[in-house]
């Protein structure tokens, strides 16, 4: 029996370390690849340190959790005390009961609650913005609580009642009994309480989501704006140093508690280097936390204007990699033409409807947005968009005619064009045979079985079934839905799975051979491919053409600087950076005719972006998403859900 449990203790413990070792692993590979271990280096760490928005977001994360960590421990140490004086059992059993809501309650119910509380506080004060860094606060001191609480109130219960009281019968008042005698009895759980609530503030990311205001990004959110494509291997190296952080300050709590377990027959000298320790840590941890205000306010300081972005995630330039950091090169920019420093608080979203929600809100304030065409008509016609002023973006003039006056923007007051391209299906040539591909068929070819990928948004998916059927993806007859529906349940059983960003790992990696999804985020999936893996491209004859467009929201704070935004984004060299980051077609004449471009996307990659059209107002017209009215939308959701269920 002894053999076998600590076998099984061994498999244990490779099940939960082996992820972390291949991370710590990778970290110092040469390559990207996550399969091949191409020779030690540290450049993935030098990557990191150079990378400022990652950088700021660490900050940030640090910031938060230390204040809400510090604030949690008074606040719980304080209910601690109270609840420990509580001698009818029923109300300190209630008491416990409300103490482990926030901890058994999930996440998500959690962070949606605490929005909603936010924006209908926020409304009722009149506020552009219900969401902060302060409302990101109250909420991770909301979370942290209890586990300071589960944490000091045990060493409360232990300690020897008649403590505070010989202390009073000495001539001490209560507040001194409490720290002279009960202070340093409990301060084993305090300081583990206080390790607890740092690590699951640093970490979260759930309640965060939903709680956290413009122009403040935790890293949890900035690693899941980066899943839009892939995670680069300078977040493993960034997850290594969090976790030897960490490590320490668990090896910290468990010695801190090793000492708290000698009880009376301790030696003198033990416990008076415990106490100088605690002595030690207690103004250390709020030096550090003041530091890092600190640090925040001299880093907000100096700061006359605030510009708040809001777009998809890894959809601009950033400077990894050697590319342009478009936002930083803004700041710098602007300084110089206006003399006037300005801030860019840049966030991301993942889908049209999370911006939509946020928004419409009233929960979040952003000046600059970069929806898609079917949301930017709804928003537009719902009274969310501002007119624009043209007169601030001279550079609109580069905007080819084909893509200006389009169905979501028919008069052209609301929006300037930022990328456009079309749905095609990608596939694994080591896997697909050549006679299969040329239309849609081959996401319904028995062939492939449990080898094809499918949207996981009911617009896309319907699409795909439509497009297949010849049907109009905007009619409003439920017929033509009907039919839609049961293409899409008869594809079902030879489906893997339904994906969105999850899409990039699985086809790089050979997980899965076929899948419709967008032309320009084809070239980065075959850029991270696996040596078994042939990625190729091509055009069903009826697909999707979408345009993304910048505008400007009406809970915009300054209006003038977002169109000096706009138009900084047309210039030619960072409307070319973009283009080239982000491998979307451009509709920027500075871009498609520079030459340079050209040679740097290559012959293949044109034509894929670029495909030769007679008009593609004409394709945009026939084929591209419209918003649909309300009851048509809601016909649609009921048989997506049928479809997901059924």
């Amino acid at each position: 029996m002894k053999r076998t449990s600590k076998i099984y203790t061994v498999l244990v413990m490779l099940f939960l370390f082996a992820p972390i070792a291949i991370l710590l692993l990778f970290s110092f590979n040469e390559s990207k690849s996550l399969s091949v271990f191409s020779g030690f280096s540290l450049k993935w760490y030098q990557e990191l340190f150079r990378d400022g928005d990652t950088l700021e977001s660490v900050k940030n994360t640090l910031i938060l959790a230390c204040s809400a960590s510090a604030i949690a421990t008074v606040m719980g140490t304080a209910a601690s005390v109270g609840i420990n004086k509580l001698r009818n059992k029923y109300v300190r059993a209630g008491y416990d009961t409300v103490t482990n809501i926030p901890m058994t309650n999930p996440d998500i119910i959690t962070g949606i609650s605490l929005m909603l509380m936010f924006v209908f506080i926020g409304t009722r004060l009149g506020k552009s913005s219900s969401l902060s860094f302060w409302t990101l606060l109250i909420s991770h001191v909301t979370f942290c609580l209890p586990y300071v609480i589960l944490q000091v109130l045990p060493k409360l219960r232990q300690m020897d009642p008649s403590l505070p009281e010989a202390a009073k019968d000495l001539g001490c008042t209560p507040m001194q009994a409490f720290f002279k005698a009960v202070l340093p009895e409990i301060m084993p759980g305090i300081v583990t309480g206080m390790i607890m609530a740092f690590t699951m503030s640093l970490d979260d990311f759930v309640i965060s989501y939903f709680t956290q205001g413009s122009g403040f990004q935790t890293l949890p959110i900035r690693i899941y704006g980066m899943t839009k494509k892939t995670v680069t291997p300078k977040m493993y190296a960034l997850s290594t140093i969090i976790f030897f952080v960490i490590l320490t300050l668990l090896l910290i709590s468990n010695l801190t508690d090793e000492d708290s377990g000698k009880g009376s027959r301790r030696k003198a000298a033990d416990d008076q280097r415990a106490r100088k320790a605690r002595r030690v840590l207690v103004p250390a941890a709020a030096t550090v936390i003041l530091g890092l205000m600190i640090v925040l306010i001299i880093t907000g300081s100096g700061r006359t204007l605030t510009l708040n972005v809001y777009n998809w995630g890894e959809y601009i330039s950033d400077g990894s990699e050697g590319s342009l950091d478009t936002i930083a090169e803004f700041e710098v920019w602007y300084e110089e033409a206006y003399g006037v420093p300005v801030k860019v608080n840049y966030d991301t979203y993942d889908s049209n409807e999370t911006m939509y929600s946020k928004l419409s809100g009233g929960a979040v304030a952003y000046d600059v947005i970069i929806p898609s065409d079917y949301m930017i008509s709804r928003m537009r016609e719902e009274g969310l968009l501002m007119p624009l002023n043209y007169s601030n973006i001279p550079n609109f003039q580069y905007i080819g005619e084909e893509f200006r006056n389009l169905a979501y923007d028919p008069e052209n007051l609301y929006t300037v064009p930022y990328t456009y391209g079309i749905v095609g299906i990608i596939y694994n040539a080591n896997v697909v045979d050549e006679a299969d591909i040329g239309d849609w068929d081959l996401m319904w070819n028995e062939k492939y079985s449990n080898n094809i990928l499918s949207f996981n948004n009911s617009r896309d998916a319907f699409g795909t079934a439509m497009y297949k059927l010849g049907l109009d993806v905007n009619t409003t007859d439920r017929a033509a839905w009907d039919r839609a529906a049961q293409e899409l349940l008869a594809q079902k059983p030879l489906l893997k799975g339904r994906v969105q960003d999850e899409i990039y790992n699985m086809m790089a990696s050979g997980e899965a051979a076929v899948s419709a999804y967008y032309a320009g985020d084809y070239f980065t999936m075959a850029d991270s491919q696996a040596d078994t893996v042939d990625l190729q491209f091509y055009y069903p004859p009826r697909t999707n053409y979408f345009v993304d467009a910048m505008c400007i929201p009406t809970c915009c704070q300054n209006q003038e600087l977002a169109e000096v935004f706009i138009n900084f984004m047309l210039s030619r060299e960072v409307a070319i950076a973009n283009a080239e980051y982000i491998w979307y077609a451009c509709p920027n004449d500075l871009v498609v005719a520079d030459e340079t471009y050209i040679e740097d996307m290559g012959e293949d990659a044109m034509e894929i972006l670029y495909p030769e059209l007679e008009s593609f107002r004409d394709a945009y017209n026939t084929y591209a998403y419209r918003n649909l009215d309300p009851d048509t939308l809601g016909y649609i959701n009921a048989l997506w859900e049928e479809i997901k269920i059924g």
